[in-house]
């Protein structure tokens, strides 16, 4: 009797078990940080909204996969997948050494890349090594990394923040400045539009300065995970789901090289 109770009981785990497994294979779930429009953000009903999410949910219609977002503050991202809080880290995280050290990430979906933003008409001499002059201001890190690869004998400024250099523009202090092209279209381009602000030349490019581009972060042993969505990234950039996304939201191109 006893025997036939700890089968029966051994059975009922083992429904629950299989359940579980299903359930997780049916959604996958991916963490977003939700402040950070318009990649993601909460609307005014308590939703998840932004690019991200509507690139996320088409990824997954591809593959035949149930997804969902979900917020989480920036600093629990990793920790959260690791914990099997969450499936991925759908978030705008940039694929780095340091992080490769932890987690895996699929394939880039997206490199915005950083730009000269001057009045326009301004003249920037990008084949001068101090740029012909012209008064810059930068914010460190992969931009300092490039100006100084590039043009070591530029006079450079160098800000705190992204908003330091909005404002120093803005007061003339500085000729141009170099930046992330998305940060500065909806942080300063778009706030003011009768100053004509605008992108002048070529993109800043290079690998070792501004790294891989951003990944959907995955736990490294979940392979299976990391196949299917560089499966999805690939088809809805071969069949312009990416581009009319990419159009609705930003109007040029984000992928970069």
């Amino acid at each position: 009797m006893i025997a036939s109770i700890r089968k029966i009981a051994l059975a009922s785990v083992m429904v629950f078990a299989s359940f579980g497994v299903a359930a997780a294979e049916d959604i996958i779930r991916f963490a977003t940080e939700a402040a950070y429009p318009p990649f993601n953000e909460r609307a005014a009903d308590g939703s998840i909204v932004g690019w991200e999410i509507d690139l996320g949910m088409a990824m997954c219609e591809k593959i035949g996969r149930k997804c969902e977002f979900v917020a989480q503050d920036w600093d629990g991202m990793i920790p959260g997948l690791l914990s099997n809080r969450f499936d991925g880290i759908f978030a705008s995280m940039s694929i780095t050494e340091e992080r490769k050290q932890r987690i895996d990430f699929t394939n880039k979906y997206y490199q915005s890349p950083a730009y000269f933003i001057a009045k326009k008409g301004t003249k920037i001499d990008r084949s001068a090594k101090d740029l012909g002059g012209i008064k810059l201001g930068t914010i460190g890190g992969v931009q300092s990394c490039f100006l100084a690869k590039y043009y070591p004998d530029a006079k450079v400024s160098i800000y705190p923040t992204a908003e330091d250099t909005y404002l120093d523009l803005q007061a003339g202090r500085v000729d141009t400045i170099l930046a992330e092209s998305v940060q500065t279209d909806f942080g300063l381009l778009r706030k003011n539009p009768d100053a004509q602000y605008a992108f002048i030349g070529e993109p800043a490019l290079d690998k070792e300065c501004y790294g891989e581009g951003i990944g959907i972060g995955v736990r490294k042993d979940d392979v299976a995970l990391k196949g299917i969505l560089n499966k999805a990234i690939k088809e809805v950039r071969a069949d312009g789901t990416y581009d009319k996304l990419v159009q609705k939201y930003f109007g040029y191109d984000i992928y970069g090289q």
